[in-house]
This record gives structure tokens, C-alpha cells and sequence, in this order.
């Protein structure tokens, strides 16, 4: 599952070159980096990590707000971030539910002689449906 939300940063007020990463629409979700790269990488990180949780604890993702509806005050700017959820979850994810699957015999022959992961199938192809209807 691909998200993008609009976030908003904030200069560090020393002057540094840091900037403050907050999400309108992930309530809490509160970041920063010392530069524009690493205040890039931690608000995906954060903004990711955020919806993770709402997902493993069942609730909906927050629709994103559009870019322009974002205000930011003078200093501030705003700017997309996008979620690789997939790849987040696969690396970070912990909540697993154990399903029992039943298929055909001759199904379960083709699996077995081709060395396929059912769950890995049923994993991708529930996302993708998951996805479709964001």
C-alpha cells in the first residue's frame, strides 16, 4: 500500500538548517532532522511507523488532506512524504494473525512441487485488494 500525506515543516528557530516535521492528519506524529535529507527520511519514518500502528490495532488509515488545504505560517513550508507501507511493514511490522487456509488438493500439489508461500500469496494479494480500495 503507497500513502502520501502532506506534511509541514518548521525551521529549527537557532538557524541550524534542522527542521520540526508535522503531519496534519497523524495526530501526534511529530518529527525532525537536522538538515532538509534527514528531516525527509525521519518524517517517513515517523508518518510510517504512525499509520503502522493505526493498521496493527485495526483502525482505518486517515485520508490525506490535499497539499492546498495545508496553511502553514511564514517560515514554514509544506511538502508531500511518501509511505511504502509494504516494504515498512515487512521490515518493522509485528502483529502477525495466524489463518488456516484450506485449497484443493491439486492446488496444494502445484504449491508444494514449485515451492510457492501461500501466505505470502494471500499476504500480497489481500493487500493489493486492501489498496485498491483506498
Amino acid at each position: 500500500m503507497k500513502l502520501v500525506y502532506p506534511a509541514l515543516f518548521t525551521p529549527f528557530e537557532d538557524g541550524s538548517g534542522g527542521y520540526t516535521v508535522e503531519f496534519p492528519d497523524l495526530p501526534g506524529c511529530v518529527t525532525e532532522g537536522e538538515d532538509m535529507a534527514e528531516a525527509l527520511f525521519m518524517a517517513e519514518d515517523a508518518a510510517s511507523g504512525w499509520v503502522l500502528t493505526e493498521l496493527e490495532d485495526g483502525n482505518p488509515v486517515p485520508h490525506a488532506s490535499l497539499i492546498q488545504d495545508v496553511t502553514a505560517e511564514p517560515g514554514q513550508f509544506v511538502s508531500l512524504v511518501a509511505l511504502d507501507m509494504d516494504a515498512y511493514a515487512a521490515k518493522y511490522g509485528s502483529n502477525a494473525v495466524k489463518k488456516t487456509l484450506t485449497i484443493p488438493a491439486w492446488l496444494n500439489t502445484f504449491v508444494e512441487q514449485n515451492g510457492i508461500s501461500c501466505s505470502k500469496v494471500l499476504q500480497e494479494a489481500l493487500g493489493k485488494m486492501a489498496q485498491a480500495r483506498q
